[in-house]
């Protein structure tokens, strides 16, 4: 791309999303990226180095997210790598929790979308992030799952409304190397078991997906399960 716009991570501060934020700042781009607190974006920004800034952006609160967005000009590629975890059983049921995981996902996914679309191109690339559970569901997943298979439809709508923007969503198994699974050694063992490769899914495996969904511009409309085979079994 001759005048290159940003790359814009939202969710950039740690795990997987910092990864992709890293990955394009240590190849000479502009990286904007985002977390739900100022100073945390801006000190992970001057960690990574480079052509990067970081913003606040909270998408449990949708109204504040264009405002926060306002300053981002020309945008090449869009990840959208924030999520929350939430174990709520129906029995217990936390209708509080749900309605921000909700608005979190749904909401406030489509309106960085809403927010950033005037700022696009015809070589941009967005992908969003949704996850395993929509197809193999946990005890106390139910809001999870919903939501991530609202994410996987969600795609499709996006990439016929903003055409000929490409949309993606990328579903990671579980990722043995990052903080969240660090020390739950049964889990893991349970899981390298059924997983046909022999390897756990790495963070690195992720960047890379995220980086083909982006570059490739072939791929559009496209849900990627990146588990290693782990569904088949």
């Amino acid at each position: 791309m001759a005048d290159r716009g940003a790359v814009v991570v939202i969710g950039g501060t740690s795990g997987i999303g910092r990864e992709v934020a890293k990955r394009y700042a240590d190849a000479g781009r502009r990286v904007i990226l985002s977390g739900r607190d100022e100073g945390r974006a801006a000190a992970t920004a001057a960690e990574l180095g480079g052509d990067t800034a970081g913003v606040a952006v909270d998408l449990s609160v949708p109204e504040t997210i264009a405002p926060a967005l306002a300053d981002i000009g020309a945008v090449d590629y869009l990840v959208i790598a924030a999520i929350e975890r939430d174990a709520n059983k129906i029995r217990e049921f936390d209708f509080a929790r749900a309605t921000r995981l909700v608005t979190l996902k749904l909401v406030g996914y489509a309106e960085v979308v809403h927010a950033l679309h005037d700022r696009f191109h015809e070589r941009s690339a967005v992908v969003l992030f949704g996850g395993l559970a929509m197809v193999r569901p946990y005890i106390g997943s139910t809001t999870v799952t919903t939501v991530n298979g609202g994410v996987s439809s969600m795609i499709r709508t996006l990439a016929l409304e903003l055409a000929p923007v490409r949309f993606n969503t990328l579903h990671p198994g579980i990722v043995g190397d990052t903080p969240t699974w660090a020390g739950n050694d049964a889990k893991l063992a349970e899981v390298l078991a059924r997983t046909p490769t022999g390897r756990l899914v790495k963070t690195e495996d992720i960047v890379g997906a995220t980086a083909f969904l982006l570059e490739n511009e072939a791929v559009n409309g496209i849900n990627l399960e990146v588990d290693g085979g782990w569904m088949l079994m």
